[in-house]
């Protein structure tokens, strides 16, 4: 949606501005092949996602609440509603470090925050949670928040459920390009859990342009546009 808005308004522009027109016209056309090639693409991830690596790995605690953040749902080739790759990463991320806390922890639950943004069939979590119980984790240490229709709405959601049950330790688990974002949304509401990234995007640098590094630029944008929101609603006393 950025991008189409960007492409709107070159477009209109060109249409406009008549004497201007053959230079916005090569500025849109190198601009957008660009990022369709990956050469901007990849820097934009660079501020998007600046450590997307884990240095350190979680350190659990005796009560312990693993935070795993929904990042959409697609309908399969069967019209079955499923999470994107993305989240499935997380997932096993979630599955991965519930089994290591269980071997170190006395309490550990994982909540896994996410509505319906998408107006689907099903919200996030209530998608999510059969993959997590398929990776064995008990439902019982499942705990689903599935009103949530933004980041900073994860934040806000999460730490109500946080306000009743003590947790001694905090693991937040997501994508690398969306950490940032969530750190601070997190910040916001009293909260600094550990971030362990999932995953991570990355570019493909060419020359023939790739409609992939379309959809990474469109959510390395969407997640720096977040950030400089954030601050901005921080400033003017909206957050």
């Amino acid at each position: 949606m950025i991008l189409f808005t960007l492409l709107a308004l070159f477009f209109a522009a060109i249409v406009l501005w008549k004497g201007a027109r053959r230079p916005l016209a090569v500025c849109t056309v190198a601009l957008f092949w660009l990022l369709a090639a990956g050469w901007l693409t990849a820097p934009l991830l660079k501020l998007a996602q600046p450590r997307w690596r884990t240095e350190t790995p979680a350190t659990f605690a005796p009560r312990t609440a693993i935070i795993m953040l929904g990042g959409g749902t697609i309908y399969d080739d069967d019209h079955v509603l499923v999470p994107p790759s993305d989240v499935l990463a997380r997932i096993a991320a979630s599955a991965e470090n519930y089994a290591a806390c269980k071997r170190a922890a006395d309490t550990c639950h994982v909540i896994v925050s996410g509505g319906n943004p998408q107006r689907h069939r099903a919200t996030e979590a209530d998608t999510y949670l059969p993959y997590l119980l398929r990776r064995q984790v008990p439902r019982a240490d499942i705990v689903l928040e599935n009103s949530s229709l933004t980041t900073y709405e994860n934040a806000r959601n999460v730490s109500t459920i946080l306000q009743g049950s003590r947790y001694d330790s905090l693991i937040l688990i997501t994508s690398a390009y969306q950490m940032p974002r969530a750190l601070l949304d997190f910040h916001r509401f009293g909260l600094a859990p550990q971030p362990l990234i999932s995953n991570a995007l990355g570019a493909r640098l060419g020359v023939l342009p790739r409609y992939d590094n379309l959809v990474t630029a469109e959510t390395a944008l969407h997640e720096l546009i977040g950030i400089a929101q954030f601050h901005v609603y921080r400033a003017i006393g909206w957050f």
